[in-house]
């Protein structure tokens, strides 16, 4: 039975995503929609990857994506701190991920161009919420934004970028069953996230 809420600690101040829109000082609930796909060897989603960090990505009723993840001691940079790269990585994949919930059919996106701001240290074997939006979208191209959040609600990095729409077949030659992508259930999926 899922029935778990993710709450931060604390959401106090206010700030400003990269598109302009100023949040309040309070995180808000948001109900989960659906989850995501995850597949078998993905750097990021990937739950047979010893080394990957196997994000779980769900569809919010504001039409955000939210991705959770627990970073690892092999995720580190210096010691106790999550790597900025795969920082990037994680809001790069949640922002890319975000396009599939506006399409009826698959649509998927290779980033063009992505840029990242480093606000705070990322700490290791703490849940973070990362969140990821449509910012433009047209007939060839999307563009997003995305936070990831602390558990105490600060954030501690954003990400803006470009993707071009391409069909799966063009991008990789991918075998839905040999890659696993499927959606996996878990008891500790939430029905509602805070952020």
């Amino acid at each position: 039975m899922r029935s778990r809420a993710l709450t931060p600690n604390s959401g106090e101040g206010f700030f400003t995503d990269m598109t302009g829109v100023t949040k309040g000082n309070r995180a808000m609930r948001h109900a989960v929609t659906r989850k995501q796909q995850n597949s078998k060897m993905c750097l990021v989603c990937g739950l047979k990857n010893p080394y990957g960090l196997r994000a779980s990505f769900y569809e919010m009723d504001n039409q955000e994506l939210v991705a959770l993840i627990r970073p690892r001691d092999e995720h580190q940079s210096y010691p106790g701190r999550l790597h900025g790269g795969l920082t990037t990585a994680l809001l790069d994949e949640t922002i890319g991920r975000a396009i599939m919930m506006k399409y009826p059919e698959v649509m998927w996106g290779v980033t063009v161009e992505f840029q990242t701001k480093f606000r705070k240290p990322i700490p290791l074997d703490v849940e973070l919420r990362v969140v990821g939006r449509i910012t433009s979208d047209n007939s060839r191209f999307f563009e997003g934004t995305g936070e990831i959040l602390l558990p105490d609600g600060d954030i501690a990095a954003t990400g803006y970028g470009k993707y071009i729409k391409l069909p799966l077949e063009k991008i990789s030659d991918f075998d839905h069953d040999e890659q696993e992508w499927r959606v996996v259930p878990s008891a500790s999926d939430p029905i509602e996230i805070d952020y």
